[in-house]
Formats: C-alpha cells, structure tokens, sequence
C-alpha cells in the first residue's frame, strides 16, 4: 500500500475528489492544505485532509472498513498537525461515527440530528469556557455579542454600548478563526482597546469553538440545500449549551443585517432556536453614517484605497491609529475577507 502526505495536485486530486464522491462526501473545490491518502495500485483506499486545527474529508472504502485505515489517516493527520505547532484538534462527522472517532481519542462536544462536532481533549470546551471571567454577584441579565470585528468600528462599539446597557455584564466575543483580513491577534486587541471604558464587559475570544470551519461544515450532509441551516444549528447548539448555561447568559445581540442574506438567515435561526435554552435573541438596528449603515467591509475597501480622511466617521480612534500606521508601513499580504 502506497502512502501519500501534503497538498493534492493534478490528477491525484480528481481522484481523491471522485473517492470522496463515492463515499458520500461533498469534494473540496480547492485542493486542501495537507492531505493523507492510503492507495492500493494507485487507487485511493483512505484519505483525510487537515485545515488548520480541523480533521476533514476523512473516507475510507467501504470494502476495506474496520481495517485500521481510518486510523492510520488520523494518526498522520495528528502528526502533521503537531509538527505546525496545534495540540487541539476537532472534527466534525455524522453521529453514526461517535464510537470510530471515540475509539481514536476524540469527545464530543455537541451535536444535532445530523452532525456531530468532537474535539481530542476530554473537557476541551468546558475548561475553555471555565477559564472566562465570571459576571460578579448580582450581575444580571448576562449577556452576549459575538463578532468578528474585521475590523472594529463604530457600528461595533455602538452595539456594544447598546447590549451592555440592557444587561448587568456582557461579554463581547472575537471570532479566533484567523482567516480574515485582519488577524485575529489584531481584531481581539482592537476590541479591547475601543471597550476598555466600557463597563461590566468581557472582551474575550471564542477559541476553536463558535463561527469557526469546525462548526461549520457541509462537505458529508446529503441535504446541501439547506446545508447552512444545519451548520448554523450546530454553532448556536455549541454557544448555548457549553457557552451560555454554564455562564448564565440569557441575552444575545445582534445588530440588523441590511446587507449580507447569510447572516440574516443566521439570526432568524438564532431567534427560532436559542430560546429553546433560555436565550432571547436581541436584535439591534444599525448605526449609520452618511445614509448608509456602517459595515467592517465598508472600511477594509476605503482602507485597501488609502482614503483615511473618510475612515474617520466609520472607526473609533484605537483603530484609527491602528489603520493609520498600517497604511504608513505600507501594510500588505493581509489575505482573507
């Protein structure tokens, strides 16, 4: 049996596209970053990519199941991923494969009718969130935003303001994901920076959990229609179960979609589904500037065209300054959207 390790090219990648296409799954437009495939006479028997900190795409023929070959996929996969520097690991697949992923020491950390998220630490989630501030005694309603930030504006902290004005302490959350124009490191610090007035707020990240590739998978769902529907439902399941219980969050925020129709579909999902947990789904309208709402893809454009005079209006002065010097050193590569 032939072993193959990296990114798939050419030929070899259509094949393990047709593989995964045999087997149910939905193949990757692009070629993933890292792949292992098992062959026999060049023929895929087992293959599995890894994104980040994510296991995806795993398959194994039907003829040669139960064999090891799943767990020889992992196993390599866990290997290239150590040696990039992650520990943490998650997947997510069909609730069918709890005990094949179990056995190869993956939890779960929740799961619908037809997805199930799983990490390889045994309380990965719930040490993550036990390691958050904690609202003080008689700090109620607690409460939750969770953004992107990319980057903060003023729309940003007008939400904040108006969110932590209805509740007795609110945490802003920073999607950690690293796969937007501004990094992670940078969008976390900004929020930190333009709400450190701000009071009883937490600005804090959402690790590997909340809006990340994890939770939103839809390569293995026979139903691609509704694939963002079922994504969706997972990542809302994830906050309230392991987020808002255990931090007593009753209050989500969020601020009008005018523009984007998937995030409008994600809220109305939110306000049909987070009140079976007890979270009431709070939306809040836009702040606008000029006749226009005041949108983080509004100031990444003005910015990529160096119009500083007219970012003034749409950011806070932390990320000002912050837009101001970047465009001074001559910021680029910035990648992502």
């Amino acid at each position: 049996m032939e072993l193959e390790l990296g990114p798939l090219r050419g030929r070899r990648f259509q094949a393990v596209r047709e593989f995964l296409s045999q087997n149910g799954l939905m193949p990757p437009e692009a070629p993933p970053a890292f792949t292992v495939t098992l062959l026999e006479e060049g023929r895929p028997l087992a293959t599995g990519s890894l994104d980040g900190g994510v296991i995806q795409y795993v398959a194994v023929d039907s003829g040669c199941q139960g064999g090891g070959l799943c767990a020889a996929v992992v196993s390599h996969l866990t290997r290239q991923a150590l040696q990039e520097g992650r520990e943490h690991l998650m997947l997510c697949t069909k609730p069918e494969n709890r005990a094949l992923f179990a056995g190869l020491g993956f939890y779960p950390v929740t799961e619908t009718a037809g997805m199930l998220l799983m990490e390889n630490r045994r309380n990965g989630a719930a040490d993550f969130v036990a390691a958050l501030p904690k609202p003080p005694p008689g700090a109620w309603p607690a409460g939750a935003v969770v953004a992107n930030c990319n980057p903060f504006t003023r729309g940003h902290l007008w939400l904040a303001e108006q969110a932590a004005a209805r509740c007795g302490f609110l945490y802003f959350f920073l999607v950690s994901e690293d796969r937007s124009f501004f990094p992670a490191d940078v969008r976390l610090e900004l929020a930190r920076q333009n709400l450190a007035d701000l009071p009883h707020t937490a600005v804090c990240p959402t690790g590997d959990y909340l809006i990340s590739a994890a939770t939103f998978p839809t390569y293995f769902l026979k139903d691609q229609a509704n694939a963002a529907f079922h994504s969706a439902e997972l990542d809302l399941k994830l906050f309230a179960e392991r987020f808002a219980a255990p931090l007593g969050i009753t209050l989500r925020f969020v601020g009008e979609e005018p523009l984007c129709p998937v995030t409008r579909a994600y809220n109305r999902q939110m306000m049909d589904l987070l009140p079976a947990w007890g979270v009431r789904t709070v939306v809040l309208p836009r702040l606008e500037e000029g006749g226009a709402v005041i949108s983080a893809s509004r100031v990444r454009e003005l910015f990529q065209r160096g119009e500083l005079e007219a970012l003034r209006p749409l950011v806070p002065g932390p990320t000002y300054q912050y837009l101001l010097e970047e465009y001074r050193h001559g910021a680029s590569g910035h990648s992502g959207n």
